[in-house]
């Protein structure tokens, strides 16, 4: 979340930045800083309610020492006073301090600079392109065509089993898909990403930690008896493996990646746009997330960006990358790109990865701090991006691959599967 003592000294610029969402917070930011006026005011009161009572105390003392019983117990029914003044203060500090916090969670990450304005995703703006768009022959088909004719991906099984949206792999389909993950980890611990294998469900405390909750709360499935959520990304679990951690200024920068299968209720989602691999309930992803100092942040954002191009160039994929306005970035994000490949059997460009930085939002929810070279603790940024989400990577293949004898397996892909041809 914002932090309280950059909203009261840059008001007029977060309120600015904000409006690139297209948010009027000018409310939600005057009340704030009045519940910040509210809690600083109560604070200061008990503080000195609590100075008095231990001035006092300590008074008492020397006057039963000094054998003033009398006067001593005068200043004993102040001190009554002064615990009911204390523990009235006490609750209407944890009060305003509680209002205050839920209040912060509601507002978004203030867009960077850079960010344009926009309303959605017909707003973001594309920076760059890379790769042919290739010519299928005559009769190609889509990518769900293509999984029923060669029998690597069943949905309807999928369907029988969960419901849309759940699909099952076999056999050559089934390796793809591994050969994908497997690929993907070692790109990205070949890049200097330390490997971790991350629980698939998370408590409230790491969904509040990333900005999933209170934002995305009805798009995650929730086991309510033991209050848990199944992840709808890697980012979640890896991220809040820095929750309540204080490092040192030399630890940094951090890198991890890990493969997790994510769910999402994608509540509302229907229409042709999500046929086959298009979008899923559940989809496996592999996730890079970095803990960097704020003044290098955005050199490594750029160095995922560079990162991810990599990938897609060794996969021969043709694809672009947007600049998202801010009405279409994320809740807890600074700054997002998103990278599509081109789907030639479909004719439209599918989402694959997002690469964002949440400069301090996410590092202010988790307490992720490091002590910096003046010795004082200060927040850290967070950044994270797919590399890659496998469903719509998966259609892309299949799709720009295919020929009229069968899919052929990209190159780099071919010591992963063992064959190379579907």
């Amino acid at each position: 979340m914002l932090q309280v003592a950059f909203i009261r000294e840059h008001k007029e610029d977060v309120i600015e930045r904000l409006a690139k969402r297209n948010i009027d917070a000018t409310q939600m930011i005057e009340e704030v800083i009045s519940l910040d006026e509210n809690r600083r005011g109560l604070q200061t009161q008990l503080d000195n309610t609590l100075a008095e009572s231990n001035s006092i105390s300590k008074e008492i003392g020397d006057l039963f020492k000094s054998g003033k019983a009398a006067e001593a117990n005068v200043l004993k029914e102040k001190t009554i006073q002064l615990k009911e003044d204390k523990t009235t203060l006490s609750s209407k500090l944890e009060a305003t301090a509680e209002e205050l916090k839920v209040l912060l969670y509601k507002i978004p990450n203030v867009p960077h600079q850079s960010v344009p304005k926009g309303n959605s995703e017909e707003d973001n703006e594309e920076i760059f392109s890379e790769g042919d768009i290739p010519k299928l022959h005559e009769g190609a088909i889509p990518h769900w065509e293509l999984a029923k004719k060669h029998d690597i991906i069943d949905f309807e099984l999928g369907n029988k089993i969960s419901g849309s949206g759940f699909p099952v792999y076999k056999g050559k389909g089934a390796r793809l898909q591994r050969a994908l993950i497997a690929y993907f980890l070692d790109k990205n611990t070949a890049a200097g990403y330390t490997e971790y294998q991350l629980p698939h469900l998370v408590n409230e405390a790491s969904c509040y930690g990333t900005g999933q909750l209170p934002d995305k709360e009805g798009q995650m499935y929730h086991d309510s008896r033991d209050n848990l959520y199944l992840i709808p990304t890697a980012e979640v679990p890896g991220t809040n493996v820095f929750r309540d951690v204080l490092l040192a200024e030399s630890d940094l920068p951090i890198g991890i990646t890990g493969y997790t299968p994510c769910f999402r209720r994608e509540a509302g989602s229907y229409g042709a746009h999500v046929r086959g691999l298009n979008r899923l309930h559940q989809f496996d992803k592999v996730e890079i997330i970095r803990v960097e100092h704020p003044d290098n942040s955005y050199k490594a954002f750029e160095g995922m960006v560079e990162h991810v191009k990599e990938i897609l160039r060794e996969l021969k994929l043709p694809y672009r990358i947007l600049r998202l306005c801010g009405g279409d970035t994320g809740f807890p994000a600074a700054m997002t790109y998103d990278f599509e490949v081109f789907s030639t059997a479909q004719d439209r460009w599918l989402e694959i990865s997002s690469v964002s930085n949440f400069e301090t939002y996410q590092a202010n929810r988790l307490k992720l701090r490091f002590k910096n070279s003046d010795g004082k603790n200060e927040l850290a940024h967070t950044l994270n991006g797919s590399s890659l989400a496998l469903p719509r990577v998966l259609a892309g293949i299949l799709e720009n691959y295919q020929t009229e004898d069968g899919i052929q397996i990209p190159e780099v892909l071919i010591p992963y599967t063992g064959f190379d041809k579907i």
